[in-house]
């Protein structure tokens, strides 16, 4: 375990993405037996679901002319025929017919990659295949956890993920772009703790005896009608490489236990994030709210669900700008304060997962 000095720093604006690792594909609902295309790690994949319904991922290029396999159709009991000129794949992505021919050419393959549903999701391992352990998929157990309701969307969100990344691992942004729903002064003023275990980073943040932001306020009311008051707040930030940021936070009445681990007199909630890259400036950004108090009542769920999408939609605004200066001033650097602790940590483990690749040295 370290626990992070403030002095650490990284420069990198952003970095590639590691490919030895699982991303998430898409919502387990949005793959069906009707082929769809999707772009990740620059590379575009076919995805459907085999008669058995489990989920095949192959590259979207026929081996023939290239035609895109996800504008083909499902044949078979796990095949895809392109719909150029009828070329037929199996799971593995092998030929297993030709039109017009007996013999099957050999070299008539298109990339296959693996693939584990889990949480509500459909991973993704674009790397070494033989280095695919789906033991290594992010853990998001609260997505399907009977103990918490919610529900959640996806940004397309034009920017590299790491400056997704950056943005989840420091959360007092929120005074500044939040300042109408979860933003308040305390963010900045209070202190903060970063410990890094392997490839885990945890930023921990709490709040004491502080008034509830409206966000906030509503939750409390929506558990304890009419509630008035101080509350105790946390944020407790949880990534996981290369790109799953889970956020522990609520808020309870203050001085009831709270910080010591007793939260029954407060709302909590999980803020699940993963996010894909698409392209080089382009991430796919699937999120989740999820609850663990008035569970039944789809009402909440829904007004949560939009709230947190119209906080996000203001995260969005802010990325895509700051992508845009990325690009016009390539040669300025960035800087780093105190807050970055956490986010400086992210890039260094995806500084060493890319050399460990052999696409990046790591830094000293």
């Amino acid at each position: 375990m370290t626990v992070v000095s403030a002095t650490s720093s990284t420069t990198n604006k952003v970095l590639p993405h590691p490919l030895n690792a699982w991303y998430v594909a898409g919502w387990d609902h949005e793959v069906t037996r009707k082929p769809m295309s999707r772009r990740i790690a620059n590379r575009p994949v076919a995805l459907y679901r085999a008669e058995d319904g489990k989920v095949v991922a192959l590259a979207d290029a026929c081996w023939h002319r290239l035609a895109p396999l996800s504008k083909g159709k499902t044949v078979g009991k796990d095949g895809i025929q392109c719909p150029y000129h009828g070329i037929v794949y199996n799971s593995a992505g092998r030929c297993v017919s030709m039109p017009a021919q007996e013999t099957i050419n050999p070299s008539a393959t298109v990339p296959s990659f693996p693939i584990v549903e889990r949480y509500r999701y459909v991973w993704i391992w674009m790397g070494d295949p033989t280095m695919a352990d789906p033991d290594l998929v992010p853990d998001m157990h609260q997505m399907t956890s009977d103990e918490w309701a919610g529900d959640g969307l996806t940004i397309h969100a034009a920017c590299n993920y790491q400056l997704v990344l950056d943005n989840l691992m420091d959360l007092t942004h929120e005074e500044f772009v939040h300042s109408s729903t979860i933003g308040q002064e305390e963010l900045s003023e209070s202190d903060f703790v970063t410990v890094r275990e392997g490839n885990k980073v945890t930023v921990t943040r709490w709040m004491h005896n502080i008034d509830a932001p409206p966000f906030w306020l509503k939750n409390m009311r929506d558990k304890f009608p009419g509630f008035e008051g101080k509350v105790d707040r946390w944020q407790i930030i949880n990534f996981e490489a290369p790109s799953t940021i889970s956020i522990d936070v609520g808020v309870a009445k203050a001085g009831t236990g709270a910080p010591e681990g007793d939260r029954s007199q407060g709302v909590n909630g999980f803020v699940m994030n993963t996010i894909t890259p698409e392209t080089d400036r382009s991430s796919h950004y699937f999120w989740a709210f999820m609850r663990n108090y008035c569970l039944d009542s789809q009402l909440i769920t829904t007004q949560l669900r939009d709230g947190v999408h119209g906080v996000f939609g203001e995260d969005e605004e802010m990325l895509m700008a700051q992508q845009a200066a990325i690009d016009a001033n390539p040669d300025y650097e960035f800087y780093n304060l105190n807050i970055d602790a956490g986010g400086m940590w992210v890039r260094r483990i995806l500084e060493s997962m890319l050399a460990a690749e052999g696409r990046l040295v790591a830094s000293a």
